[in-house]
């Protein structure tokens, strides 16, 4: 309730400010206030409008894409949070003046309609600002009714004190206002930003840095005040992981130095200008440093594998082509398809893999195929042989290989045999199972689990190995456009361009009725 409460009096006050000023103005000129009040109307009415439309499309959505609109409303809402906080840090002071030379421009051409359409706009461009924001944070509440209660009181209070504003009863210090609560929507939009990378992971965006930090149930266990405290107003979850952090640090940590670092804690502009560029040196090398130093692991998996009843199966992959030897029995490989089943690369097959199977056998020869048990059914007292032989082969061995090493191998199918002759009455069919082979399946699974490890690991360094170096690079790269651009400003200590440091006192200055809207 708290954050959208505030969330709703800044920005509702932001709009009643705007309105009042140009009320004010158009008051003390004697002009109708009936083209601006239609301006604010249709502003408020389009502003409702896009929050129903965007929640009714999202909701309307699958689970994945979801999650995926609920990121983009976040990375706007914290697009929009930045910008307003940054702008009126620079712009809070000259904003009567402004808007009055634009109100004089607009009676000096004899029209109120450009009043009409500024007054639109404003409350427009704050209450699109506003929807977006707050159905954001609704989606990080503990509970959407208070929040929506809570939006809907700070919209009311802000309209109250605006309208008092404009009666001249009330008097408010705007920049404290707008300081403290710029502090609060920071704090808010961090959590936003964190919330952004957890459903982005949710929709498939981001995969990578999903390691665990820290448990924080201990600290806002559920139900509880600190649970709604830093989970329902902060935005930060019981579990945050490495990528969520390191996002929320990246931009909560630069807004509150940028927007709040005292005038007197600040460098001059010729030490703000080398700590650009220094800086910029510094993430160049420490990206250049992350891509080279971290390795990403990668299992390494033998070509040689024990077989279930004993021996070895050996593979040896060359280029397109690759033969299995099981137990000194040679078979020829076609490479089938990529694969990534059981965590091999290629799949590799081969059919009738019973070999040369003979036309005639004798008892002898029967055996080797049967495993020396002589068949069900067959006497070899009363039908010695020899037999002739027809067989049905339908076996077909399947071999999972990754970087050439052997991962699993099996057979499937059924090699069929069926003897005549050699005393027998009648034709004999049955299955032979000398074709039959399988690696040891301990030895499939703790492989799989070797390069579903290294996978893992690999994954997880993507984070500092690609983003975190890229992330840096652009950093750099910002810096270094900056100080390009602020180069000439730059070259002493004492330069005027300073205006931070020059007007500290002035900062503390209170905007109120009578200074700003009489």
């Amino acid at each position: 309730m708290l954050p959208t409460f505030v969330i709703g009096l800044r920005e509702g006050l932001e709009a009643a400010l705007i309105v009042s000023i140009v009320a004010t103005f158009l008051r003390r000129n004697g002009a109708s206030l009936r083209g601006l009040w239609i301006g604010v109307t249709a502003g408020v009415l389009l502003s409702v409008a896009v929050g129903v439309v965007l929640k009714v499309v999202e909701q309307g959505l699958p689970q994945r894409q979801q999650e995926g609109m609920e990121t983009v409303i976040g990375a706007v809402a914290v697009f929009f949070v930045t910008g307003m906080v940054l702008w009126m840090r620079t712009h809070a002071r000259s904003m009567k003046k402004e808007l009055e030379t634009a109100a004089a421009a607009a009676l000096k051409n004899g029209t109120t309609t450009a009043l009409a359409v500024m007054a639109f706009l404003a409350v427009l461009r704050e209450g699109f600002e506003t929807s977006v924001f707050l159905l954001a944070t609704f989606q990080t509440a503990s509970s959407t009714p208070s929040a929506l209660i809570g939006a809907v009181l700070g919209i009311l209070v802000a309209v109250a004190l605006g309208w008092g504003i404009y009666a001249g009863g009330v008097r408010i210090n705007m920049h404290r206002f707008f300081q403290v609560t710029g502090v609060f929507l920071v704090l808010v939009a961090a959590g936003l930003v964190l919330f952004a990378f957890r459903t982005a992971h949710e929709a498939g965006w981001v995969t990578v840095g999903q390691g665990r930090t820290l448990d924080l149930t201990w600290l806002a266990p559920a139900g509880s005040v600190r649970s709604a405290l830093i989970t329902g107003v902060l935005g930060i979850p019981n579990d945050p992981r490495v990528i969520e952090v390191l996002a929320w640090a990246a931009y909560l940590v630069p807004m509150l130095a940028l927007s709040y670092l005292p005038a007197r804690l600040r460098p001059s502009a010729a030490l703000a200008q080398r700590l650009r560029v220094g800086g910029a040196a510094v993430m160049a090398v420490a990206a250049v440093a992350l891509f080279v130093l971290v390795r990403q692991p990668s299992a390494v998996v033998p070509t040689q594998a024990p077989v279930s009843g004993g021996g070895n199966a050996i593979v040896d992959v060359s280029g397109g082509h690759a033969t299995v030897t099981e137990n000194g029995h040679t078979t020829v490989l076609t490479r089938a398809s990529a694969a990534d089943q059981e965590g091999a690369d290629t799949r590799w097959t081969a059919a009738k893999v019973g070999g040369d199977l003979p036309a005639r056998l004798d008892v002898d020869t029967l055996l080797t195929y049967t495993g020396q048990r002589i068949p069900v059914g067959l006497s070899v007292a009363t039908a010695p042989g020899p037999y002739d032989a027809r067989w049905v082969d339908s076996t077909e061995l399947t071999v999972l290989t990754r970087d050439g090493g052997l991962v699993d191998a099996h057979t499937d199918g059924r090699l069929l045999l069926t003897i005549s002759g050699g005393g027998l009455s009648s034709p004999r069919t049955f299955t032979v199972d000398s074709a039959a082979w399988q690696v040891d399946p301990a030895y499939a699974a703790s492989t799989t689990s070797a390069i579903a490890s290294a996978e893992a690991t690999a994954h997880d360094r993507t984070l500092w190995k690609h983003w975190v170096p890229a992330f840096g690079l652009v950093a750099a790269a910002v810096l270094l456009l900056r100080a390009y651009r602020l180069r000439p400003a730059t070259v002493s200590d004492h330069d005027p361009a300073r205006p931070e440091a020059s007007q500290a006192p002035a900062s503390e200055g209170t905007i109120t009725h009578a200074d700003s809207l009489a």
